[in-house]
């Protein structure tokens, strides 16, 4: 049986993929920092679809926390097919206002935590000849938005994520970046973003993210970008005139 590693699966995205692939048939391993939610969920995920669910604690803005998911990765004896790289925060403030530890927070987690656990799965992965990984990014990534370090660690994600897909593509491995559009999830609630601003159109489901990230995985694609309405946006923002787009920005 298939085994995957999410990581951020304690609600949202994360969940979603959870529920994806228990339904599939993967065992998994779920990482998150509530300990609790974990275990209840993976209780749930096991009881319905008859998988193994593994909690695994970890606080990944933290070394130690992200050592103990690195160590879980790299363990040949039980190896990782599928890892979810969906850990991920943001600062409802611009980047002079908020401080240089909330600064190295967001970026230990958006890109250190991506950076290192990708590295961990892939050795195994490349002598296996075998394995995915998805690195949840977003269509922010492709903005210039002001003041965000939010969107500018987004854009390495998805940049990272297509470059190391390239390197590793004809081993038998698979990465790709995940770019979702605005998603109903917890996310800006503990980000302090307020949502009303937003048309209702535009929000998208976890689970209709992690359906077309999955199947985009399989595709062979480098990066999936959920719903043709995004789809066209990020078509603008990579091949639009730059000019025009960052005066759109202000």
């Amino acid at each position: 049986m298939s085994l995957a590693l999410v990581t951020g699966a304690s609600s949202g995205i994360g969940a979603a993929f959870a529920r994806a692939l228990a339904a599939e048939g993967y065992d998994l391993v779920v990482v998150a920092r509530d300990s609790q939610r974990l275990a209840e969920h993976g209780g749930e995920l096991a009881a319905k679809h008859g998988v193994t669910v593994t909690p695994l604690p970890a606080d990944l803005t933290t070394a130690d926390g992200r050592a103990v998911v690195e160590q879980r990765l790299a363990d040949p004896a039980t190896p990782v097919d599928l890892l979810v790289n969906n850990a991920g925060m943001a600062l409802n403030q611009s980047f002079l206002r908020s401080t240089p530890e909330d600064l190295d927070q967001l970026l230990a987690l958006n890109i250190g935590a991506v950076q290192r656990l990708t590295r961990a799965a892939l050795p195994g992965m490349i002598e296996r000849g075998r394995g995915d990984v998805v690195n949840v990014s977003s269509v922010a990534g492709f903005m210039a938005m002001r003041g965000s370090t939010y969107a500018a660690s987004k854009a390495w994600v998805t940049n990272f994520s297509e470059s190391v897909g390239l390197a590793v593509r004809k081993r038998g491995v698979r990465v790709m970046a995940l770019c979702p559009g605005f998603t109903r999830t917890e996310f800006q609630q503990r980000a302090g973003i307020d949502r009303g601003g937003v048309p209702r159109w535009l929000w998208l489901s976890a689970d209709k993210v992690v359906r077309d990230g999955l199947r985009d995985l399989r595709r062979g694609r480098l990066v999936s970008v959920p719903d043709w309405r995004y789809r066209t946006a990020v078509f603008g923002l990579r091949y639009g005139p730059r000019g025009l787009i960052q005066r759109r920005a202000r």
